[in-house]
Protein backbone atom coordinates (compact mmCIF):
# COMPACT_ATOMS: atom_id res chain seq x y z
CA UNK A 1 0.00 0.00 0.00
CA UNK A 2 0.97 3.32 -0.92
CA UNK A 3 -1.77 5.12 1.33
CA UNK A 4 -2.48 3.71 4.92
CA UNK A 5 -6.18 3.38 5.36
CA UNK A 6 -7.58 5.04 8.94
CA UNK A 7 -10.48 6.81 10.05
CA UNK A 8 -10.02 10.41 11.36
CA UNK A 9 -12.20 11.90 14.13
CA UNK A 10 -13.80 15.20 14.12
CA UNK A 11 -15.73 15.45 16.39
CA UNK A 12 -14.47 19.01 18.27
CA UNK A 13 -12.14 19.73 15.61
CA UNK A 14 -12.36 21.96 12.34
CA UNK A 15 -11.98 21.28 8.82
CA UNK A 16 -11.00 23.98 6.15
CA UNK A 17 -12.35 24.22 2.89
CA UNK A 18 -10.59 26.96 1.23
CA UNK A 19 -12.43 27.98 -2.23
CA UNK A 20 -15.67 29.26 -2.83
CA UNK A 21 -17.11 27.04 -5.52
CA UNK A 22 -18.33 23.72 -7.05
CA UNK A 23 -15.42 22.04 -6.38
CA UNK A 24 -15.43 23.39 -2.92
CA UNK A 25 -18.75 22.75 -2.15
CA UNK A 26 -18.50 19.05 -3.48
CA UNK A 27 -15.95 18.70 -0.55
CA UNK A 28 -18.73 20.67 1.92
CA UNK A 29 -21.13 18.06 0.97
CA UNK A 30 -18.46 15.26 1.94
CA UNK A 31 -17.90 17.06 5.48
CA UNK A 32 -21.67 17.55 6.27
CA UNK A 33 -21.69 13.83 6.62
CA UNK A 34 -19.44 14.62 9.73
CA UNK A 35 -19.80 16.65 13.16
CA UNK A 36 -16.88 18.74 12.29
CA UNK A 37 -16.88 22.67 12.71
CA UNK A 38 -16.84 23.34 8.59
CA UNK A 39 -14.66 26.37 7.91
CA UNK A 40 -15.05 27.95 4.36
CA UNK A 41 -12.44 30.53 2.92
CA UNK A 42 -12.65 32.18 0.12
CA UNK A 43 -13.41 35.73 -0.71
CA UNK A 44 -16.68 34.76 -2.60
CA UNK A 45 -18.91 31.73 -2.05
CA UNK A 46 -21.30 29.86 -4.37
CA UNK A 47 -25.18 29.73 -3.35
CA UNK A 48 -24.73 26.33 -1.99
CA UNK A 49 -21.70 26.83 0.44
CA UNK A 50 -23.21 30.68 1.29
CA UNK A 51 -26.42 28.85 2.88
CA UNK A 52 -24.53 26.63 4.45
CA UNK A 53 -22.95 29.74 6.51
CA UNK A 54 -26.74 31.49 6.43
CA UNK A 55 -28.13 28.33 8.52
CA UNK A 56 -25.13 28.01 10.77
CA UNK A 57 -23.55 24.82 9.31
CA UNK A 58 -20.53 26.48 8.61
CA UNK A 59 -18.27 29.24 9.24
CA UNK A 60 -17.15 31.77 7.33
CA UNK A 61 -13.54 32.68 6.32
CA UNK A 62 -13.49 35.74 4.22
CA UNK A 63 -9.73 38.03 5.10
CA UNK A 64 -6.35 36.53 4.20
CA UNK A 65 -5.07 33.21 4.71
CA UNK A 66 -2.12 32.40 6.65
CA UNK A 67 -0.59 29.09 8.90
CA UNK A 68 -2.78 30.01 11.80
CA UNK A 69 -6.19 29.13 9.46
CA UNK A 70 -4.74 25.71 9.34
CA UNK A 71 -2.87 24.94 12.61
CA UNK A 72 -4.72 22.47 14.91
CA UNK A 73 -7.82 21.22 11.91
CA UNK A 74 -8.75 18.30 11.47
CA UNK A 75 -7.53 18.18 7.73
CA UNK A 76 -7.93 20.86 5.06
CA UNK A 77 -9.57 20.46 1.32
CA UNK A 78 -8.23 22.95 -0.83
CA UNK A 79 -9.73 24.30 -4.16
CA UNK A 80 -9.52 27.32 -5.12
CA UNK A 81 -9.80 26.92 -8.91
CA UNK A 82 -6.51 28.69 -8.98
CA UNK A 83 -3.28 25.56 -9.88
CA UNK A 84 -0.99 28.54 -8.54
CA UNK A 85 -3.00 29.62 -5.19
CA UNK A 86 -3.55 25.74 -4.45
CA UNK A 87 -0.13 25.77 -4.42
CA UNK A 88 0.37 28.45 -2.17
CA UNK A 89 -2.56 27.23 -0.09
CA UNK A 90 -1.16 23.66 0.14
CA UNK A 91 2.59 25.07 1.60
CA UNK A 92 0.71 27.01 4.12
CA UNK A 93 -1.45 23.75 5.64
CA UNK A 94 2.14 21.66 5.66
CA UNK A 95 3.84 24.62 7.49
CA UNK A 96 0.82 24.44 10.19
CA UNK A 97 0.87 20.40 10.09
CA UNK A 98 -2.59 19.77 8.45
CA UNK A 99 -3.20 16.99 6.46
CA UNK A 100 -4.29 18.24 3.00
CA UNK A 101 -6.08 17.48 0.01
CA UNK A 102 -5.49 19.76 -3.01
CA UNK A 103 -8.49 19.08 -5.51
CA UNK A 104 -7.16 17.40 -8.95
CA UNK A 105 -3.43 17.66 -8.16
CA UNK A 106 -2.55 14.30 -6.55
CA UNK A 107 1.00 14.89 -5.94
CA UNK A 108 -0.01 17.84 -3.43
CA UNK A 109 -2.16 15.40 -1.47
CA UNK A 110 -1.64 13.93 1.83
CA UNK A 111 -4.99 12.65 2.36
CA UNK A 112 -7.71 11.43 0.01
CA UNK A 113 -11.05 10.95 -0.32
CA UNK A 114 -12.09 7.46 -0.68
CA UNK A 115 -15.67 6.28 -1.95
CA UNK A 116 -18.02 5.95 1.12
CA UNK A 117 -20.68 3.42 1.95
CA UNK A 118 -22.34 5.25 5.09
CA UNK A 119 -24.96 3.61 7.12
CA UNK A 120 -23.67 5.91 10.31
CA UNK A 121 -22.21 4.39 12.59
CA UNK A 122 -21.19 1.68 10.25
CA UNK A 123 -19.12 3.29 7.50
CA UNK A 124 -17.07 0.98 4.66
CA UNK A 125 -14.45 3.35 2.79
CA UNK A 126 -13.28 1.92 -0.54
CA UNK A 127 -10.17 3.43 -2.19
CA UNK A 128 -7.40 2.97 -5.32
CA UNK A 129 -5.08 5.22 -4.40
CA UNK A 130 -6.26 7.22 -7.40
CA UNK A 131 -5.50 4.58 -9.38
CA UNK A 132 -9.24 3.42 -10.59
CA UNK A 133 -11.95 5.62 -9.09
CA UNK A 134 -14.92 4.06 -11.61
CA UNK A 135 -13.59 0.64 -9.99
CA UNK A 136 -13.87 2.38 -6.59
CA UNK A 137 -17.52 3.35 -7.39
CA UNK A 138 -18.70 -0.25 -8.72
CA UNK A 139 -17.53 -2.18 -5.55
CA UNK A 140 -19.35 1.04 -3.73
CA UNK A 141 -22.61 0.34 -5.75
CA UNK A 142 -22.12 -3.62 -4.72
CA UNK A 143 -21.03 -2.97 -1.13
CA UNK A 144 -24.32 -0.72 -1.04
CA UNK A 145 -26.33 -3.63 -2.05
CA UNK A 146 -25.50 -5.86 0.58
CA UNK A 147 -25.22 -3.59 3.45
CA UNK A 148 -29.14 -3.00 4.92
CA UNK A 149 -30.31 0.34 4.54
CA UNK A 150 -30.95 0.71 8.41
CA UNK A 151 -27.96 -1.61 9.95
CA UNK A 152 -25.98 1.34 10.88
CA UNK A 153 -29.23 1.36 13.69
CA UNK A 154 -28.44 -1.54 15.41
CA UNK A 155 -24.98 -0.68 15.54
CA UNK A 156 -25.78 2.80 17.28
CA UNK A 157 -28.19 0.87 19.49
CA UNK A 158 -25.57 -1.78 20.33
CA UNK A 159 -23.25 1.07 21.25
CA UNK A 160 -25.86 2.28 23.86
CA UNK A 161 -26.42 -1.26 25.54
CA UNK A 162 -22.56 -2.28 25.75
CA UNK A 163 -22.64 -0.57 29.45
CA UNK A 164 -25.14 -2.84 30.03
CA UNK A 165 -23.98 -6.26 28.42
CA UNK A 166 -20.32 -5.39 30.30
CA UNK A 167 -22.40 -4.91 33.50
CA UNK A 168 -24.44 -8.18 33.28
CA UNK A 169 -23.16 -10.68 30.78
CA UNK A 170 -19.66 -12.74 31.90
CA UNK A 171 -17.08 -12.00 29.86
CA UNK A 172 -16.03 -15.03 28.53
CA UNK A 173 -19.80 -14.75 27.31
CA UNK A 174 -19.57 -11.73 25.39
CA UNK A 175 -17.83 -12.27 22.47
CA UNK A 176 -20.47 -15.13 21.60
CA UNK A 177 -23.34 -12.75 22.30
CA UNK A 178 -22.69 -10.08 20.34
CA UNK A 179 -22.03 -12.92 17.22
CA UNK A 180 -25.50 -13.78 18.39
CA UNK A 181 -26.62 -9.80 17.70
CA UNK A 182 -25.21 -9.27 14.69
CA UNK A 183 -25.68 -12.86 12.44
CA UNK A 184 -28.41 -14.29 14.24
CA UNK A 185 -32.08 -13.26 15.49
CA UNK A 186 -31.72 -9.74 16.11
CA UNK A 187 -30.41 -8.41 13.04
CA UNK A 188 -32.79 -10.66 11.12
CA UNK A 189 -35.69 -9.27 12.50
CA UNK A 190 -34.26 -5.78 12.64
CA UNK A 191 -33.20 -5.82 9.03
CA UNK A 192 -36.12 -6.63 7.70
CA UNK A 193 -37.91 -3.61 9.62
CA UNK A 194 -38.85 -5.09 13.02
CA UNK A 195 -36.53 -2.79 15.18
CA UNK A 196 -38.63 -3.09 18.06
CA UNK A 197 -38.74 -7.01 18.35
CA UNK A 198 -35.07 -7.02 17.68
CA UNK A 199 -34.10 -4.16 20.72
CA UNK A 200 -36.47 -6.56 22.96
CA UNK A 201 -34.69 -9.77 22.01
CA UNK A 202 -31.17 -8.06 22.79
CA UNK A 203 -32.13 -6.50 25.83
CA UNK A 204 -34.13 -9.84 27.23
CA UNK A 205 -31.06 -11.83 26.54
CA UNK A 206 -28.61 -9.47 28.65
CA UNK A 207 -31.23 -9.53 31.07
CA UNK A 208 -30.15 -13.38 30.75
CA UNK A 209 -27.29 -12.78 31.19
CA UNK A 210 -26.26 -14.18 27.61
CA UNK A 211 -27.55 -15.09 24.23
CA UNK A 212 -29.63 -17.67 23.89
CA UNK A 213 -28.10 -20.91 23.38
CA UNK A 214 -29.35 -22.14 20.04
CA UNK A 215 -31.44 -19.50 17.69
CA UNK A 216 -34.90 -20.71 16.49
CA UNK A 217 -36.48 -18.26 15.36
CA UNK A 218 -36.55 -18.53 11.97
CA UNK A 219 -38.01 -16.32 9.11
CA UNK A 220 -39.77 -16.17 5.43
CA UNK A 221 -39.67 -13.50 3.29
CA UNK A 222 -41.49 -13.46 0.06
CA UNK A 223 -39.20 -11.76 -2.11
CA UNK A 224 -40.26 -9.80 -5.75
CA UNK A 225 -37.37 -10.76 -8.37
CA UNK A 226 -39.16 -8.23 -10.41
CA UNK A 227 -39.93 -8.61 -14.73
CA UNK A 228 -36.54 -10.85 -15.07
CA UNK A 229 -33.30 -8.16 -15.06
CA UNK A 230 -31.35 -8.72 -11.88
CA UNK A 231 -30.68 -4.62 -11.67
CA UNK A 232 -34.45 -4.00 -11.16
CA UNK A 233 -34.24 -6.20 -7.97
CA UNK A 234 -34.72 -3.72 -4.99
CA UNK A 235 -31.68 -3.23 -2.38
CA UNK A 236 -33.44 -5.18 0.26
CA UNK A 237 -34.53 -7.99 -2.87
CA UNK A 238 -30.98 -8.49 -2.64
CA UNK A 239 -30.39 -8.35 0.79
CA UNK A 240 -32.67 -10.82 1.87
CA UNK A 241 -30.95 -12.89 -1.38
CA UNK A 242 -28.00 -12.23 0.43
CA UNK A 243 -28.91 -13.36 3.77
CA UNK A 244 -30.96 -16.43 3.37
CA UNK A 245 -30.30 -20.19 4.03
CA UNK A 246 -32.34 -21.63 1.68
CA UNK A 247 -34.67 -19.77 -0.97
CA UNK A 248 -37.69 -21.29 -2.77
CA UNK A 249 -38.09 -20.13 -6.41
CA UNK A 250 -40.12 -20.72 -9.45
CA UNK A 251 -39.71 -21.03 -13.09
CA UNK A 252 -39.84 -17.41 -14.28
CA UNK A 253 -36.87 -16.54 -11.70
CA UNK A 254 -34.46 -16.19 -14.14
CA UNK A 255 -31.27 -17.88 -13.40
CA UNK A 256 -29.05 -14.69 -13.07
CA UNK A 257 -30.72 -13.49 -10.12
CA UNK A 258 -30.53 -16.83 -8.54
CA UNK A 259 -26.64 -15.53 -8.71
CA UNK A 260 -27.02 -12.84 -6.36
CA UNK A 261 -27.87 -15.81 -3.59
CA UNK A 262 -24.90 -16.95 -1.06
CA UNK A 263 -23.13 -19.40 -2.68
CA UNK A 264 -24.05 -21.76 0.57
CA UNK A 265 -27.70 -21.41 0.31
CA UNK A 266 -29.72 -24.13 -0.53
CA UNK A 267 -31.89 -23.69 -3.92
CA UNK A 268 -35.33 -25.91 -4.19
CA UNK A 269 -37.17 -24.91 -7.63
CA UNK A 270 -41.03 -25.17 -6.74
CA UNK A 271 -42.40 -24.10 -9.98
CA UNK A 272 -44.00 -25.97 -13.00
CA UNK A 273 -42.97 -26.84 -16.68
CA UNK A 274 -44.80 -27.92 -19.53
CA UNK A 275 -45.82 -31.53 -18.78
CA UNK A 276 -44.08 -32.01 -15.31
CA UNK A 277 -45.47 -32.18 -12.31
CA UNK A 278 -46.55 -28.62 -10.23
CA UNK A 279 -45.69 -28.65 -6.45
CA UNK A 280 -49.22 -27.71 -5.04
CA UNK A 281 -49.36 -24.43 -3.12
CA UNK A 282 -50.18 -26.51 0.25
CA UNK A 283 -47.25 -28.24 -0.09
CA UNK A 284 -45.34 -24.74 -0.69
CA UNK A 285 -46.89 -23.43 2.09
CA UNK A 286 -45.90 -26.62 4.10
CA UNK A 287 -42.09 -26.89 3.39
CA UNK A 288 -41.21 -23.08 3.40
CA UNK A 289 -43.27 -23.12 6.91
CA UNK A 290 -41.00 -26.21 8.03
CA UNK A 291 -37.63 -24.99 6.91
CA UNK A 292 -38.33 -22.15 9.22
CA UNK A 293 -39.09 -23.53 11.99
CA UNK A 294 -35.63 -25.08 11.98
CA UNK A 295 -34.62 -21.68 12.87
CA UNK A 296 -33.72 -21.02 9.31
CA UNK A 297 -33.80 -17.64 7.23
CA UNK A 298 -35.96 -18.87 4.09
CA UNK A 299 -36.49 -16.89 0.89
CA UNK A 300 -39.64 -17.50 -1.62
CA UNK A 301 -38.84 -15.50 -4.53
CA UNK A 302 -41.71 -14.84 -6.73
CA UNK A 303 -41.56 -12.89 -10.32
CA UNK A 304 -42.74 -9.58 -10.30
CA UNK A 305 -44.52 -8.53 -7.03
CA UNK A 306 -45.31 -11.24 -4.72
CA UNK A 307 -48.90 -9.38 -4.03
CA UNK A 308 -49.98 -8.95 -7.41
CA UNK A 309 -51.29 -12.61 -8.84
CA UNK A 310 -48.66 -14.27 -6.30
CA UNK A 311 -50.43 -16.72 -4.03
CA UNK A 312 -48.85 -14.08 -1.36
CA UNK A 313 -52.41 -14.44 0.74
CA UNK A 314 -52.28 -18.70 1.29
CA UNK A 315 -48.23 -18.21 2.02
CA UNK A 316 -48.83 -15.35 4.53
CA UNK A 317 -51.21 -17.30 6.40
CA UNK A 318 -49.71 -20.44 6.72
CA UNK A 319 -46.40 -18.48 8.39
CA UNK A 320 -48.63 -16.61 10.58
CA UNK A 321 -50.69 -19.79 12.14
CA UNK A 322 -47.25 -21.24 12.63
CA UNK A 323 -46.19 -17.99 14.42
CA UNK A 324 -43.21 -17.79 12.20
CA UNK A 325 -42.01 -13.91 11.20
CA UNK A 326 -43.35 -13.38 7.66
CA UNK A 327 -42.36 -9.77 5.15
CA UNK A 328 -43.21 -8.85 1.62
CA UNK A 329 -40.39 -7.52 -0.19
CA UNK A 330 -42.17 -5.71 -3.28
CA UNK A 331 -41.05 -5.87 -6.22
CA UNK A 332 -41.45 -4.43 -10.08
CA UNK A 333 -44.83 -6.20 -11.56
CA UNK A 334 -44.70 -6.97 -15.12
CA UNK A 335 -47.30 -4.73 -15.65
CA UNK A 336 -44.32 -1.05 -14.78
CA UNK A 337 -41.97 -3.35 -16.67
CA UNK A 338 -43.99 -3.65 -19.40
CA UNK A 339 -44.83 -0.27 -19.72
CA UNK A 340 -41.52 1.16 -19.26
CA UNK A 341 -40.46 -0.83 -22.32
CA UNK A 342 -42.53 0.53 -24.42
CA UNK A 343 -41.51 3.97 -22.98
CA UNK A 344 -44.97 5.29 -22.18
CA UNK A 345 -46.82 5.89 -18.92
CA UNK A 346 -49.43 3.35 -17.37
CA UNK A 347 -51.54 6.60 -17.37
CA UNK A 348 -52.24 9.24 -19.06
CA UNK A 349 -54.03 12.75 -18.29
CA UNK A 350 -57.08 12.96 -20.51
CA UNK A 351 -56.79 9.48 -21.85
CA UNK A 352 -56.61 7.12 -19.07
CA UNK A 353 -56.44 8.01 -15.43
CA UNK A 354 -57.53 4.57 -14.05
CA UNK A 355 -55.31 1.75 -14.02
CA UNK A 356 -56.58 -2.37 -13.63
CA UNK A 357 -54.43 -5.11 -13.16
CA UNK A 358 -56.29 -8.06 -13.81
CA UNK A 359 -55.89 -11.41 -14.60
CA UNK A 360 -57.32 -13.80 -17.70
CA UNK A 361 -56.96 -17.15 -15.56
CA UNK A 362 -57.95 -18.53 -12.04
CA UNK A 363 -57.24 -21.22 -9.97
CA UNK A 364 -57.86 -24.53 -11.48
CA UNK A 365 -60.98 -25.85 -10.45
CA UNK A 366 -62.65 -21.95 -10.68
CA UNK A 367 -64.57 -20.78 -13.51
CA UNK A 368 -62.09 -18.07 -15.67
CA UNK A 369 -62.67 -14.84 -14.10
CA UNK A 370 -64.50 -11.56 -15.89
CA UNK A 371 -60.83 -10.10 -15.84
CA UNK A 372 -62.38 -7.03 -18.70
CA UNK A 373 -65.64 -5.99 -16.00
CA UNK A 374 -63.87 -2.66 -14.93
CA UNK A 375 -62.63 -1.78 -18.25
CA UNK A 376 -64.38 1.66 -19.67
CA UNK A 377 -63.27 5.09 -20.84
CA UNK A 378 -60.41 6.13 -18.90
CA UNK A 379 -59.03 2.93 -17.88
CA UNK A 380 -55.83 1.21 -18.87
CA UNK A 381 -55.87 -2.59 -18.35
CA UNK A 382 -53.12 -4.83 -17.78
CA UNK A 383 -53.58 -8.33 -18.05
CA UNK A 384 -51.50 -11.04 -16.26
CA UNK A 385 -51.69 -14.71 -17.29
CA UNK A 386 -53.66 -14.13 -20.09
CA UNK A 387 -51.97 -14.67 -23.55
CA UNK A 388 -54.32 -18.43 -23.52
CA UNK A 389 -58.04 -15.85 -23.40
CA UNK A 390 -56.87 -13.49 -26.04
CA UNK A 391 -59.87 -14.36 -28.04
CA UNK A 392 -62.21 -14.72 -25.05
CA UNK A 393 -60.77 -11.31 -24.02
CA UNK A 394 -60.90 -8.99 -27.26
CA UNK A 395 -64.80 -10.64 -27.78
CA UNK A 396 -65.45 -9.77 -24.39
CA UNK A 397 -63.64 -5.80 -24.57
CA UNK A 398 -65.85 -5.10 -28.03
CA UNK A 399 -68.60 -6.57 -26.61
CA UNK A 400 -68.25 -3.76 -23.95
CA UNK A 401 -67.95 -1.20 -26.62
CA UNK A 402 -64.12 -0.51 -27.43
CA UNK A 403 -62.66 0.14 -30.80
CA UNK A 404 -62.44 -3.84 -32.59
CA UNK A 405 -59.03 -1.27 -34.12
CA UNK A 406 -57.94 -0.37 -30.40
CA UNK A 407 -54.37 -1.33 -30.62
CA UNK A 408 -53.49 -3.97 -27.64
CA UNK A 409 -49.51 -3.70 -26.43
CA UNK A 410 -48.17 -7.24 -25.86
CA UNK A 411 -44.86 -7.23 -23.95
CA UNK A 412 -43.25 -10.87 -24.09
CA UNK A 413 -40.70 -11.81 -21.49
CA UNK A 414 -40.10 -8.13 -20.17
CA UNK A 415 -36.65 -7.00 -19.49
CA UNK A 416 -34.84 -10.45 -19.92
CA UNK A 417 -33.03 -11.25 -23.11
CA UNK A 418 -35.38 -12.55 -25.00
CA UNK A 419 -38.25 -10.10 -24.41
CA UNK A 420 -40.60 -9.15 -27.66
CA UNK A 421 -42.88 -6.24 -28.02
CA UNK A 422 -45.99 -6.78 -30.17
CA UNK A 423 -48.98 -4.86 -31.33
CA UNK A 424 -51.95 -6.00 -32.70
CA UNK A 425 -55.85 -4.65 -33.22
CA UNK A 426 -58.29 -5.76 -30.65
CA UNK A 427 -60.24 -7.62 -33.27
CA UNK A 428 -56.64 -9.70 -34.38
CA UNK A 429 -55.28 -10.24 -31.01
CA UNK A 430 -55.97 -13.53 -30.64
CA UNK A 431 -54.56 -14.40 -34.49
CA UNK A 432 -51.98 -12.52 -33.49
CA UNK A 433 -51.02 -14.27 -30.16
CA UNK A 434 -50.89 -17.63 -32.13
CA UNK A 435 -49.11 -16.24 -34.99
CA UNK A 436 -46.03 -14.81 -32.47
CA UNK A 437 -46.48 -18.34 -30.62
CA UNK A 438 -46.98 -16.13 -27.33
CA UNK A 439 -47.61 -18.17 -24.73
CA UNK A 440 -46.63 -17.72 -20.39
CA UNK A 441 -44.55 -14.94 -19.72
CA UNK A 442 -46.59 -11.97 -21.55
CA UNK A 443 -48.19 -9.34 -20.56
CA UNK A 444 -51.35 -6.93 -22.76
CA UNK A 445 -51.82 -3.60 -22.10
CA UNK A 446 -55.11 -1.81 -23.50
CA UNK A 447 -55.94 1.65 -23.31
CA UNK A 448 -60.16 2.71 -23.51
CA UNK A 449 -59.69 6.32 -24.36
CA UNK A 450 -61.58 8.63 -21.62
CA UNK A 451 -63.68 10.07 -24.75
CA UNK A 452 -64.21 9.00 -27.71
CA UNK A 453 -62.29 12.65 -29.06
CA UNK A 454 -59.54 11.44 -27.71
CA UNK A 455 -58.77 8.61 -30.15
CA UNK A 456 -54.91 9.06 -28.87
CA UNK A 457 -56.15 5.63 -28.13
CA UNK A 458 -53.07 4.04 -29.90
CA UNK A 459 -55.50 3.41 -33.16
CA UNK A 460 -53.74 1.17 -35.54
CA UNK A 461 -55.58 3.11 -38.58
CA UNK A 462 -53.81 6.20 -37.29
CA UNK A 463 -50.50 4.66 -36.93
Amino acid sequence: MKSFPMFIRTTGRRVVIAGGGEQAAQKARLMLKTDAAIVLAAPDLDDELAALVQGGRAARHAGAIGTELFEGAAMAFVASGCRGADACLHDLARRARCPVNVVDQPALCDITTPSLVDRDPVVVAIGTEGTAPVLARQIKTRIEQMLPANIGGLAALSGRLRGAVAARVPRDMRRAFWAWVFAAGPRAAWTRGAEREAAGMIKAAIAARGAPDTDTAGSIALVGAGPGARDLLTLRAVERLQEADVIFYDRLVDADVLELARRDAQRVFVGKHVGAHAWPQARINAVIVAEARKGRRVVRLKSGDPGVFGRAGEELAAARAAGIPIEIVPGVTAASAAAAALGHSLTERGQSDTLVLATGTGAEADPLPDCTRFAGPGATTALYMSARQGGRIARALIARGLGAQTVVEIAVDVSKPSQRLIAAPLERLEQTLRDEAVRGCAILLVTWPATAAASGARDLTAA
